[in-house]
């Protein structure tokens, strides 16, 4: 058997090696590294992937989130809804301009941001919802977006874990996740479902003001070159990863394909466990699988952790902290917070492998080691 990872990018790149180098050796080859057609194809091709009208491409995830808060004026002190089970990042952009994240709980079931909580954690300083797509399932957009539209706030969509995942809205209509907000943002971190070769990052929005906006804080608050009409960053993608992604987005539907089909064999390996919760599929939205992640009950998690890593399974713990009790968010009164059911995760949850190239053999020593020391 092959050795496990939780993310194999080689054998990954290995079946897409001749595609890649091609297109990679065009870019050294053109010497346009910056800029450029290949990038200008990359960004056309998300956009229609994506179901959007616009996208601006930024160095990465972080990046994105923090250039979208910029572009919205949001001020110093306002607040911003946020799930505090997340990566730290989604957070972290909006402390970085000195917003006010609002911490709320999360759905037990589908790890994302909760609309009851939402509505609850509205005041008169709230600015922007900033619901996340956790692990590769969508939030309930429908319902955040009427959310917002009553209190006239923004939505920025979290995608960095869930680009390509389908949501239909109780009219029928389907949307990608990324393209319901007022904006949306992605990361292309390589473990990414589309990632890199390095970092990389996008943002995505409907509105053509505000993507001259995103557009322009992105590159130096630049309308024209060395005219700068705002505060704004520096944050590219380069055209080689450009060139990459452009080859991966074609087999990106086929990536997630692969994914669900590794899910599927987890989930009848884990049936009926009574201390095992598999990962919940809403029936309106079609999760991508970025991670699978299991909840336990009655089991030592961090035992478990411990257990498969001595038996050269590898596993995460995605997150064992929550924000809200992260040091760093200490000014933004974030001890201060009672989240019960964000705790109640962060203590029971573990991620098994999951990736595009994963082997049933694999998987079924995998479950196995996972049933070994939950059955003991």
């Amino acid at each position: 058997m092959k050795g496990l990872q939780m993310v194999d990018t080689k054998t990954q790149y290995q079946k897409i090696k001749k595609e890649v180098d091609e297109a990679v050796l065009g870019v050294l080859e053109s010497s346009v590294f910056i800029g450029g057609k290949v990038l200008g194809d990359f960004v056309d091709n998300l956009a229609k992937y994506n179901g959007s009208k616009h996208v601006i491409p930024c160095a990465n995830g972080t990046d994105a989130l923090q250039i979208a808060m910029m572009a919205l004026d949001l001020q110093p002190g306002d607040e911003v809804i946020t799930p505090s089970f997340t990566y730290i990042a989604t957070v972290e952009a909006a402390a970085v301009l000195r917003l006010k994240p609002v911490f709320v709980e999360v759905d037990k079931h589908t790890f994302c941001i909760d609309p009851a909580a939402i509505e609850k954690a509205i005041t008169p300083k709230t600015k922007a919802i900033v619901p996340v797509h956790l692990y590769g399932q969508s939030a309930d957009m429908e319902t955040i977006m009427a959310i917002a539209a009553r209190h006239h706030l923004y939505v920025i969509e979290d995608n960095a874990q869930a680009i390509g995942c389908d949501y239909t809205f109780s009219d029928g209509s389907v949307k990608k996740t990324g393209s319901i907000g007022h904006i949306g943002t992605t990361s292309f971190y390589p473990s990414k479902n589309l990632g890199a070769y390095g970092d990389g990052g996008a943002i995505f929005t409907d509105d053509e003001t505000l993507a001259a906006k995103l557009k322009m804080i992105a590159h130096h608050g630049q309308s024209k070159r060395y005219y700068h009409d705002v505060v704004g960053c520096n944050s590219r993608l380069d055209a080689v990863q450009a060139a990459i992604l452009d080859i991966k987005l074609k087999h990106l539907d086929g990536y997630i394909g692969a994914r669900r089909k590794a899910a599927d064999y987890y989930d009848t390996a884990f049936a009926n466990h009574a201390k095992i919760t598999t990962p919940y599929r809403a029936a309106n939205n079609k999760h991508v699988f970025h991670q699978y992640t299991l909840i336990l009950d009655g089991v030592d998690r961090d035992g478990l952790h411990s257990f498969l890593a001595e038996n050269g399974v590898p596993s995460m713990i995605y997150y064992p902290v929550p924000c809200h009790k992260q040091k760093m968010f200490d000014a933004f009164g974030g001890s201060g917070y009672t989240l019960p059911l964000t705790d109640w995760l962060t203590e029971r949850v573990i991620s098994l492998p999951m990736h595009t190239e994963m082997e049933e053999e694999q998987q079924a020593f995998i479950a196995a080691k996972v049933l070994e020391f939950v059955n003991k």
